[in-house]
């Protein structure tokens, strides 16, 4: 597009001057114009670097928005220091080092400008000015969005950032914006970035989403306050708050997070009211170190997609939450280490699948009023130092009401434990605690159960309609003082003797945190046998698989050593002993699990394993939430592979990283134990990405010295998932068209090989999509042929992602 002429109406009453004029450059035009005038420039491409420096209006035609580009080919192209209207101008940028719109004095008025850059940020405010800018679009994919820097502010109206290199919007060096329904979105930097002492933000009605890293991050001393704002779809936490921040979220909405919802760390504040925190990959909300403070009034934590707890509370900060509703999490509320705290009051902690409230390491909590539900823990009060108060507390329908462990010393007052399957209230393992004016009614098991001899003090308690018994004490400790039961005998007995367990439990009981653990049982009879394989056959099935070169020759290995070894004991003499367990390591989809079941099956046809059949377990299996089920879970899966292969898929998340907060490695131990006393009954595969299970192997000796050997998974070439690929569409009575295999080739050496790629699964499932647009192609013809209906097209691939 030529450059156009520009038209300047003047304002001016001097009898000398021209009320028009026309201008063939900009900068002539902006040197003629005075304060007031009006700049219509002509649609046109402009290759200057204009400076606007009076209060004049510079738009484009009427009725043509976005026909006036002003593009040179470097430095700023559009400099504000006035307080000027600029209306419906496309700015382009080419400079890296410099901002594509520059606005550093005055108060401005910038509405319908579209900027489209590579430039440093593609609106940039600074020093004292103010500008009001609307409706403006950045599409910046090598820098910022929009800087506001050194003291500068402005309101910006229904703005978007389409794309940016970094920040979305950033904020900095004392700077205080606000943003009224504005959205900033694919941003490879947070979406909002605040740093700094003195800076300040504020944003009204916005979205922020599809962001390459945090969606909001105040740090260093800043302050923002977002109101009616949504945060969603982050490849990081949501919001991040680090080194004395303040921020302020009301009416607002964090979900779709794969990490998490809200981190504040280093002395940081939030207040957060009436906000939605939901669909969080790891904790809703994060708050860590002394100082660290989050008070949380009339809001919802909700729907988990992880295995974290809802609120995590550590290294001595606060978290404070009034009204608020956790449920459909892990975990509701986790306080750890000594100096931290949680003050909870007139909330509902529901649906949460192991604990609703954990206090462990020094840390204290404290609930008033609060309503617990759906949960199989209600509070876990679990080592020494680990305290608090729990006061009109009401538990339904949980495993357990109140947990007390290893010296945890709380306080629990006229709280009400309704229908618990286990028990009301638990102290074991030295715990003590104060139970005052607490009620237990409808428990499958006791009311209060004391053991170990803990010095724990019970005032004023009752129980009503308790399957076992109101009160249980195995040992001389409990102070007892004005409890009753509805129960036979009156009150409670100090020591109670233990009830008798019926040696034989059967097939439905359930032995919980609280039940004996019933005596071993046999394990659950086999599916209906089919007719065992021969090795050959089994073999076979293994060498048709594609691929899994090394991975076939580690197994034949295996086989020829066992096979040698049976026959050279039919023969009377010594075979070397072949330990049968493994470690599989590799990417998923790699063929893990079928490889394993077809050990299972060639164990068997050589007579090693009884039947051979796969039992496949990972860490939910093995792992429960209450002292000692972990332990039984584990020994009932063991049990259900006995005579076959018990496979281990993501054995590392047995012993993850920070393993003192669960019972992984009671899984572990019971597991080394059982594969030691019943050496010839299971065969156990451990299964994981690579460097996963080289940590899971290094930190735990006892398990890596139980493995003969590792067979190592590695992610199929091009050429296999074309094969894959080949195998699935003749199964199903496909055939590849004319170009298909060379396009499917081509498709999947492009693929993008992340942890996310899932080899022979992605190879079926671009086999399923191919099948789908197949379909779609080939309904809408008449009188279709056989070859439409069976061959595979080019066209028929997925786009690529």
């Amino acid at each position: 597009m030529a450059q156009g002429t520009v038209q300047v109406t003047h304002t001016g009453t001097s009898r000398w001057r021209r009320r028009t004029g026309e201008y063939a450059s900009l900068a002539a035009a902006l040197e003629a114009a005075s304060d007031g005038d009006i700049l219509t420039v002509a649609a046109g491409t402009y290759r200057e670097n204009l400076v606007v420096q009076r209060a004049v209006t510079l738009r484009g035609p009427d009725g043509s928005a976005g026909s006036v580009r002003i593009a040179p080919s470097d430095g700023v192209p559009l400099t504000v220091r006035a307080s000027a209207i600029v209306q419906d101008v496309h700015v382009e940028g080419q400079d890296s080092s410099a901002p594509a719109l520059l606005v550093e004095d005055g108060a401005p008025e910038l509405t319908g400008i579209r900027v489209v850059t590579r430039s440093a940020a593609g609106i940039e405010v600074r020093g004292g000015a103010r500008p009001t800018v609307r409706r403006c679009t950045v599409d910046n994919p090598g820098g910022i969005g929009i800087a506001v820097l050194d003291g500068g502010g402005g309101v910006f109206e229904e703005c978007e950032i389409v794309a940016a290199g970094q920040s979305g919007v950033a904020v900095r060096g004392g700077a205080h914006p606000r943003l009224e329904r504005c959205r900033v979105h694919h941003a490879s930097g947070a979406g909002l970035s605040v740093t700094g002492e003195h800076t300040g933000l504020e944003a009204i009605g916005c979205e922020i989403y599809e962001i390459k890293g945090s969606g909001v991050q105040v740090t260093g001393r800043a302050s923002a306050h977002l109101t009616d704002c949504d945060v969603h779809r982050t490849t990081s936490d949501g919001v991040t708050l680090d080194t004395d921040a303040v921020l302020t979220l009301a009416d607002c909405r964090i979900h779709d997070i794969p990490e998490n919802a809200i981190d504040l760390r280093s002395r940081s504040v939030l207040t957060l009211t009436r906000s939605t925190v939901c669909r969080f990959g790891r904790n809703g909300l994060s708050v860590w170190d002394p100082g660290t403070r989050v008070d949380a009034n009339q809001c919802e934590i909700h729907d988990s997609t992880g295995d974290y707890p809802a609120v995590w509370v550590s290294d001595g900060a606060t978290a404070v939450l009034e009204s608020c509703r956790v449920r459909e999490v892990p975990d509701a509320l986790f306080v750890l280490d000594r100096g931290s705290r949680a003050d909870v009051v007139d909330s509902d902690l529901s649906q949460v699948r192991n604990t609703a409230v954990s206090v462990s390491d020094g840390a204290t909590a404290q609930l008033d009023d609060c309503r617990i539900r759906e949960a199989a823990t209600g509070a876990w009060f679990r080592d020494h130092g680990s305290g608090g108060t729990l006061a009109n507390c009401t538990m339904d329908a949980v495993q357990t009401g109140v947990i007390v462990t290893k010296g945890a010393d709380p306080t629990i007052e006229r709280c009400t434990v309704t229908s618990p399957a286990e028990a009301g209230f638990y102290v074991s393992a030295g715990g003590r605690g104060t139970f005052h004016g607490c009620r237990v009614s409808g428990s499958g098991g006791y009311g209060f159960h004391v053991i170990d001899g803990c010095r724990t003090t019970l005032k004023k308690c009752r129980t009503e309609r308790c399957a076992r018994g109101g009160f249980e004490f195995s040992e001389e400790g409990p102070l007892v003082e004005d409890c009753a039961s509805d129960e036979s005998g009156g009150g409670p007995r100090t020591p109670v003797a233990p009830q008798e367990v019926p040696a034989v439990q059967t097939a439905t009981q359930t032995a919980g945190l609280l039940g004996s653990v019933p005596a071993q049982q046999a394990p659950p009879s086999a599916p209906a046998e089919k007719a065992a394989r021969a090795s050959k056959e089994v073999l076979g099935e293994l060498d048709a698989l594609v691929g899994l070169d090394s991975v076939k020759r580690e197994v034949r290995a295996l086989t020829d050593m066992i096979e040698v070894g049976r026959r050279r004991q039919l023969a009377g003499l010594k075979a070397a002993s072949a330990r049968r367990h493994l470690v599989f390591t590799g990417s998923p989809g790699t063929g893990k699990t079928t490889v394993a079941r077809l050990y299972g099956e060639i164990l068997a046809s050589l007579g090693v394993l009884e039947s051979g059949h796969l039992v496949e377990v990972s860490r939910v299996d093995l792992v429960g939430e209450h002292i000692g089920s972990t332990a039984i879970r584990t020994q009932e899966a063991f049990d259900r592979a006995r005579g076959g292969v018990l496979f281990i898929d993501e054995a590392y998340a047995l012993s993850p990283e920070d393993s003192g907060r669960d019972f992984g490695r009671e899984a572990i131990d019971t597991l080394v134990k059982l594969m030691e006393d019943h050496r010839e009954a299971v065969v156990v595969i451990v299964a994981g990405y690579t460097a996963e299970m080289q940590r899971f192997l290094s930190v735990n000796p006892g398990v890596a010295s139980r493995f003969s050997r590792t067979i190592t998974f590695s992610d199929y070439a091009p050429e296999e998932l074309l094969r894959i690929v080949e195998q699935q569409a003749e199964e199903h009575e496909y055939r590849l068209g004319a170009g298909t295999g060379e396009a499917l080739l081509k498709y999947f050496t492009a693929l993008p090989k992340g942890p996310a790629f899932g080899n022979g699964r992605t190879a079926r499932q671009t086999f399923e999509v191919m099948v789908e647009r197949h379909a779609g192609r080939v309904a809408q013809l008449p009188e279709p042929s056989t070859d439409d209906l069976t061959l595979l097209y080019p066209e028929d691939l997925p786009e690529p992602a």
